[in-house]
């Protein structure tokens, strides 16, 4: 009779589990059901609020490179056509009033400080934080000497020269043109703007 009694105990838990585990699953499909046929809505972006993400990419690209960058290389880091670029570059100038400039230079634009105030940012960067030292002595030589060959700098100034000169060349602060085995190197119109001095007429 006991063991009767304990089989109907097992039997009853046992059903009672194949209930629960039912239950379960009918609970999870009506869920799995309910979730397929659940839209996700996403608020709308507004024209303005997409406009205002294009002016920030352009502003972030202009800002780091602290060079005059082309219509070309703006598109080419924005993937914004050409038309639509111009228009939320002029916006962007509208923007800048006080002592920051969006400036145009040959088709060109930059993001720089007012020429009034570029003495601050010498005066806070030293001279010229981008540049080592070694780098601006090479750099005043060819300023203080220009048109000078390479050969030379590199006689005044060693082998380092060729790696100043190079750097030169890459940001745009000095040109050079082919000189029988060497190059022959002056000031750019950049070297200019990025010290904010005045070129001198000849």
């Amino acid at each position: 009779m006991l063991e009767q009694e304990k089989k109907g105990e097992v039997r009853e838990r046992e059903e009672s589990k194949e209930e629960i585990k039912e239950i379960k699953e009918a609970e999870k499909e009506k869920w799995e059901k309910k979730e397929e046929g659940k839209e996700i809505k996403e608020e709308p972006i507004t024209e303005e609020a997409k406009e205002e993400k294009l002016l920030e990419k352009i502003e972030a690209i202009l800002f780091i490179a602290g060079r005059f960058l082309s219509i070309e290389e703006l598109v080419m880091y924005t993937n914004i056509n050409p038309l639509t670029l111009k228009e939320l570059i002029e916006k962007l100038k509208e923007r800048y009033m006080k002592g920051v400039v969006i400036t145009e230079k040959n088709g060109k634009y930059k993001m720089d400080v007012k020429k009034q105030h570029a003495y601050l940012t010498h005066k806070l960067a030293g001279g010229s934080a981008e540049f080592t030292k070694a780098e601006q002595e090479t750099l005043a030589i060819i300023a203080y000497k220009q048109p000078i060959t390479q050969a030379l700098v590199v006689k005044i100034r060693g082998n380092k020269a060729y790696e100043h000169v190079k750097h030169f060349l890459q940001t745009g602060l000095i040109k050079a043109k082919k000189q029988g085995h060497t190059l022959l190197l002056q000031l750019s119109e950049q070297f200019y703007d990025y010290f904010g001095l005045k070129q001198e007429k000849k």
